[in-house]
């Protein structure tokens, strides 16, 4: 249910701006970045006062890492792949897509504020299906490719969201490793994004 609730309000804001009856101070610049840095305050506050979070990223193994260097490595790949299909959109729009790792919300504002919103728009729907794909699919991915690949899949998204449909497929024993790969992820968004929009600029 809680899946549904963004994309409702997507659509919701789609109709409302077709309707023109929004005031013009709503759809500034200017109101977009001041939700930008709120969006970046949040995300920050979030992290750094889960203290459960900051426990389980100082006793965890070294070898931990792999995963979400592995899951960030495998993303830009099937950008990669993904860019031969869609030669309207560059190769660094598409990896600054895939770069949102499912986490809609930051990366679609980041790249509408940096590239424009029909770019912002591909990056909300991309990164929103992949978090709605891994919630309905997990079963078939844990059974078929294992455990770890519900994490995968989830992206940033391991941290919270989808965090409670891996636990129940893959086991309470990925717990740390999906916090661990979500929080990563999570920070890694905003660098990789903004250095694929800026590179070659």
């Amino acid at each position: 249910m809680k899946a549904l609730i963004i994309p409702a309000f997507f659509v919701t804001g789609i109709l409302l701006g077709i309707s023109g009856k929004l005031p013009d101070s709503l759809i500034s610049d200017d109101l977009s970045t001041l939700a930008l840095s709120i969006l970046l305050f949040l995300a920050g506050v979030g992290i750094g006062a889960d203290r459960k979070s900051w426990n389980v990223i100082r006793s965890i193994h070294l070898k931990i890492v792999l995963v979400p260097v592995g899951i960030m490595l495998g993303t830009l790949a099937g950008t990669l792949v993904t860019s031969l299909l869609l030669p309207t959109l560059s190769l660094r729009e598409i990896l600054a897509v895939g770069s949102g790792f499912g986490y809609y919300s930051l990366s679609s504002i980041f790249i509408t504020k940096l590239h424009g919103e029909t770019l912002g728009l591909v990056a909300l729907l991309s990164n929103m299906f992949r978090e709605i794909l891994t919630i309905l699919l997990t079963p078939i991915l844990v059974k078929y490719f294992g455990n770890l690949a519900a994490i995968a899949a989830g992206g940033a998204t391991s941290m919270d969201t989808t965090l409670p449909v891996i636990i129940k497929y893959s086991g309470k024993e990925y717990a740390i490793i999906s916090l661990f790969s979500g929080i990563t992820l999570t920070i890694l968004v905003p660098f990789l994004v903004t250095f694929f929009l800026t590179v070659g600029r």
